[in-house]
């Protein structure tokens, strides 16, 4: 059974090979130099601030677990992590739009560290100041970064469409290559050289001095909007109004906090469900595999997004996907019947659900360019930290339920509920496209009116 791992693995790793090598002229933009250039250095960032953030993964629950902290310390301790950056995330989004996106990404970066700092100290409060630290800090990776770049780049003039492909490319490498090597590098560090599970956290902490120290010497500051008459409760209010005056933009939100609430909630799950009855299982490898697979569906975003495609429509097709591979556990355990044996090698049925949480990575990988194009789209420039921050508010309530409830339902249950919020993804995806292209026609046919000669 161990070669089942690797059997799947190795197809993954030849799709994406040959998704890569074998892109067409339709697949790939001819652009400027100059942007190629832009695109790099912000890749380069990204990938460095993301770095920072996989290498901490797969050893912050172990970290605490030998510090002495049962299951109940640690859990509160993730809560707090979700729980600030729902609390204080529109805060620090709405300074990010006033006081300027390149000090935001800054301040990232010196969250991140101190908050790494905090893992050489087995004091619980340390600990819980720590995750707080952290909790702001992922606030401002998901919003600050991505609204430097859209204002950058429309700053600088570029093509509107390569846009997407500095999306695209981000995410290959950010969310899904680094995320690889990131993980095998915190094995080497904890594990094979024996510097124990606190040396990842150093290890993120030097790639975001990094990266911090490229953003202070080759990014200019951009802003939403740096008129002093506002303050803070005038960038909420602006946030607010956008989002509730314009329902392109509540639909947006409900649609990324729907999937992204079954991602994270799938994060907690994948572990117990392929291994029900204790079954001896690779983490570390299965982690790597799921990363393989994102970056699969970021190579196919790229070729839907060069090749013009509109994102509404083809991200319908995209959430039903996810919705039914989320719902395999509870068939497979109808179907399935389960192993009294403790202990072992994979099941079956897991052997099947790991070939669809596999797609589902796959749709992950899809998501996260697809949604950044049409966040750039349509939500204004002048608050769009802070409305994206908004967006999270429901997206780490609903962790932070999930959480603290996570042992009072069956998992197969827990997967149900994530199915039928990606279904419920798709119809208010669809609505959004509706929307949107009533939006674009009465739009072309009030310049259709303007250009029209008066008759003498």
């Amino acid at each position: 059974m161990e070669a089942y791992y690797y059997v799947v693995f190795g197809a993954l790793a030849a799709v994406v090979a040959g998704l890569e090598l074998g892109k067409s002229g339709k697949d790939r933009v001819a652009t400027a130099s100059v942007f190629n250039s832009f695109k790099n250095n912000y890749v380069l960032v990204y990938s460095l601030m993301m770095s920072g953030d996989w290498l901490q993964g797969p050893y912050v629950y172990y970290l605490y677990s030998q510090y002495g902290f049962d299951k109940g310390d640690i859990g509160r301790l993730f809560i707090a992590g979700f729980g600030s950056s729902m609390l204080f995330g529109t805060i620090v989004g709405s300074l990010a739009d006033k006081q300027g996106r390149k000090r935001a990404c800054i301040t990232y970066c010196i969250s991140y560290i101190l908050s790494c700092i905090t893992k050489h100290s087995p004091e619980y409060k340390i600990l819980m100041i720590g995750r707080i630290l952290g909790g702001i800090a992922t606030s401002l990776l998901f919003s600050a970064f991505e609204s430097w770049l859209v204002a950058e780049h429309n700053k600088r003039g570029f093509d509107p469409q390569w846009l997407s492909i500095t999306f695209s490319k981000a995410i290959f490498l950010g969310n899904g290559l680094v995320a690889i090597v990131s993980g095998l590098f915190a094995n080497l560090l904890a594990e094979n050289l024996g510097f124990g599970p606190v040396a990842p956290f150093d290890a993120a902490a030097c790639f975001l001095a990094i990266g911090m120290a490229i953003i202070m010497s080759s990014w200019s500051e951009n802003y939403g909007d740096p008129s002093e008459s506002k303050d803070l409760m005038a960038q909420f209010k602006v946030a607010a109004k956008a989002i509730a005056s314009d329902e392109k933009i509540a639909l947006l939100g409900a649609i990324q906090s729907l999937f992204e609430g079954s991602m994270y909630t799938f994060v907690f799950l994948w572990t117990p469900a392929l291994s029900p009855n204790e079954e001896d299982i690779p983490h570390g490898f299965i982690f790597a595999t799921f990363m393989l697979s994102s970056m699969l569906g970021s190579s196919i975003a790229s070729r839907l997004l060069a090749r013009k495609l509109k994102v509404e429509g083809y991200m319908q097709i995209v959430f039903s996907i996810s919705a039914v591979t989320l719902v395999l556990p509870v068939v497979t355990n109808f179907l399935v019947p389960p192993s009294s044996v403790k202990g072992g090698s994979i099941s079956f049925g897991g052997c099947l659900q790991l070939l669809g949480f596999c797609t589902f990575e796959a749709c992950v990988g899809i998501f996260w360019p697809s949604i950044m194009k049409m966040r750039s789209q349509y939500i204004p420039e002048e608050a769009r930290s802070t409305i994206m921050n908004f967006f999270r508010i429901p997206l780490n309530l609903f962790v932070c339920v999930v959480l603290y409830n996570v042992n009072a339902f069956p998992i197969t249950v827990m997967f149900g509920m994530c199915s039928i919020f990606l279904f419920m993804a798709v119809i208010l995806q669809r609505r959004l496209m509706v929307v949107s292209d009533l939006h674009k026609s009465s739009t072309t046919q009030e310049m259709i009116g303007e250009d029209e000669p008066l008759n003498p």
